[in-house]
């Protein structure tokens, strides 16, 4: 499939709705940019992306204006808010801010929601290069439940497929590189997903393709991996430790379809400085350093999406040491394998391959305790660990590394926390 030359490792990068809801504006964006392209780039984080509502220019949070005026063009097709992007002027829309993304080094992605403006729809604005209009297309009986602005399309009816053409050749006249739909993946919208997935592969530019919100339907999987590159496997993620949890089973069910071009999406990173206009207020994330650790732990060994939800500007030395750590993030873009190696009530247990002779094993304790978690390394490693060609190991939080002498490893795991090893032969150049 065309689609899967690109994003053939998990993207990563920023997006806005964690810290700015509906309301982030152009210079927030390329002050995000800018920290990106000094701390992160060098570590493969490359996506600046621009959540939902840009063409809204009276966007204050998270929360929804129901019917909001919105800026759109006269074939229907929503533009920059001028009052929030100064450089959309003139017709421009976000081909300004697109190129100074690109000229940090940085990609750049939008939000949009499926479906045709519901304003278009009044309107009946004609859709571009065809005798139809917006209401020939329109299903007005298929709405978004958490969002006013859109119907959906009907996908049989003639000019449905020309009306997603000319959004998607829009954004590819503005260099996007990154396409967030939503409202399509909760309940899949199979027609829809296949008429964005063929306006992209005509555009003449590579867009990565991510389906929101989650969580997806199992049953659609291979629908899924052939049409799209990332879809959410859950709703909304914040930073309580209820929702870490319950990614474990997630991870689990999902892993079988992770791959090159097509990542099942753990939803995006709820650390750092968060709710700065959006959902809970002000803060720093509420998840502990441990509950952390784990969460990042866990999109890195289940190979997710890694998309960072807070203010970038306002990171401390903590959350930027996690985002930099080179060894987790080589498991996120370079292992395979990956899958849960046991469980129970009190601990995970994942398991995944490396480069040459390395493997990656993960302890996770989801209890309200301490625990002591030990894996027989016979069950993981492909001969004796402590034979002629000794195997190091090595924490990579800590960086604490030794010889392993004995058959097992052994961790003392704080509550919500982990221990994520990397093991390797002593000789090897990795």
């Amino acid at each position: 499939m065309q689609h899967h030359q690109w994003a053939l490792t998990p993207p990563m990068g920023w997006n806005s709705w964690d810290c700015y809801g509906a309301s982030v504006t152009e210079q927030e964006v390329r002050a995000n940019g800018a920290y990106m392209a000094e701390h992160l780039l060098p570590y493969g984080w490359e996506y600046i992306v621009v959540d939902i509502q840009w063409y809204e220019p009276q966007a204050k949070s998270n929360i929804y204006n129901d019917h909001a005026v919105l800026v759109m063009d006269t074939y229907g097709r929503l533009q920059p808010a001028e009052n929030r992007f100064p450089s959309a002027r003139g017709g421009e829309g976000f081909r300004p801010l697109a190129r100074y993304i690109h000229s940090l080094g940085l990609k750049f992605g939008i939000h949009i929601l499926r479906g045709i403006p519901r304003q278009a729809v009044e309107r009946n604005t004609p859709i571009l290069g065809t005798p139809y209009t917006a209401r020939d297309i329109a299903d007005v009986n298929s709405t978004c439940p958490w969002n006013t602005d859109m119907y959906g399309i009907d996908t049989t009816k003639s000019g449905a497929q020309a009306y997603y053409n000319s959004i998607i050749d829009l954004y590819a006249q503005w260099e996007v590189d990154y396409l967030k739909v939503d409202d399509i993946a909760r309940p899949y919208h199979k027609g829809e997903v296949e008429c964005i997935r063929r306006a992209i592969d005509r555009c003449g530019r590579p867009i990565v393709l991510s389906l929101s919100p989650g969580p997806a339907p199992l049953s659609e999987a291979e629908h899924l991996i052939a049409h799209a590159n990332l879809w959410r496997m859950t709703d909304d993620m914040w930073d309580n430790w209820s929702q870490v949890h319950d990614m474990f089973s997630r991870c689990e069910q999902w892993a079988p379809f992770v791959g090159p071009g097509h990542w099942p999406d753990a939803d995006m990173l709820p650390l750092g400085y968060i709710g700065i206009r959006s959902h809970g207020g002000p803060r720093y994330t509420n998840l502990t350093r441990d509950e952390q650790q784990t969460l990042f732990a866990l999109w890195c060994m289940f190979r997710s999406p890694l998309m960072f939800g807070g203010d970038l500007t306002m990171n401390d030395y903590w959350t930027l040491s996690l985002l930099t750590n080179q060894e987790i993030l080589e498991i996120c873009q370079c292992s395979l394998g990956s899958r849960q190696f046991s469980r129970d009530e009190h601990s995970a247990v994942w398991t995944a391959w490396g480069a040459g002779d390395t493997y990656y094993l993960a302890h996770f304790n989801l209890a309200e305790t301490q625990q002591n978690i030990q894996t027989d390394l016979k069950n993981i490693l492909e001969e004796e660990p402590y034979s002629q060609n000794p195997w190091i190991a090595k924490e990579l939080f800590t960086q604490q590394s030794w010889t392993l002498s004995q058959e097992q490893i052994c961790s003392t795991v704080p509550p919500h926390g982990v221990r994520l090893y990397r093991l390797m032969r002593k000789e090897s150049p990795f």
